[in-house]
């Protein structure tokens, strides 16, 4: 089973990953982590995403499609995966279409958290500072 968990920050995506990654056997990817990955391996994509991420700039779009098609490209998704954080945009979610088809992998699909914007707000000015 391959799908994709969308919704905001805060929304429970990685928390309903992981219960999915445990109940199914699915593979977690997210965005972040694979960013940190990379970096932390000091690979070619690591390194150009460190020096982008060191100036205060986001990762372009092209450079986690990469990352993304690197991480797809392994074999330790034979039970399929959940992908956690992407796509964020409409071109990235256009550029995961093609590279999708271009593996031959297919979604099973698309779960999308809703949270009321009030309540995501209230949480994040509530929630103990992690020194608390």
């Amino acid at each position: 089973m391959n799908i994709v968990l969308l919704g905001p920050p805060g929304a429970g995506k990685g928390t309903q990953s992981e219960r999915l990654q445990k109940s199914r056997g699915l593979t977690q990817l997210s965005t972040g982590d694979m960013l940190r990955q990379e970096v932390a391996s000091g690979s070619e994509l690591g390194r150009e995403a460190k020096d982008i991420m060191e100036a205060g700039r986001l990762v372009p779009d092209e450079l986690v499609v990469r990352i993304v098609s690197e991480r797809l490209g392994r074999g330790d998704l034979a039970n399929g995966f959940i992908l956690d954080g992407f796509p964020r945009t409409i071109d990235q979610a256009r550029a995961l279409d093609a590279l999708l088809k271009q593996k031959g992998i297919a979604l099973d699909g698309v779960l999308e958290i809703r949270v009321d914007d009030d309540l995501l707000t209230c949480l994040l000015y509530t929630s103990p500072s992690p020194r608390d």
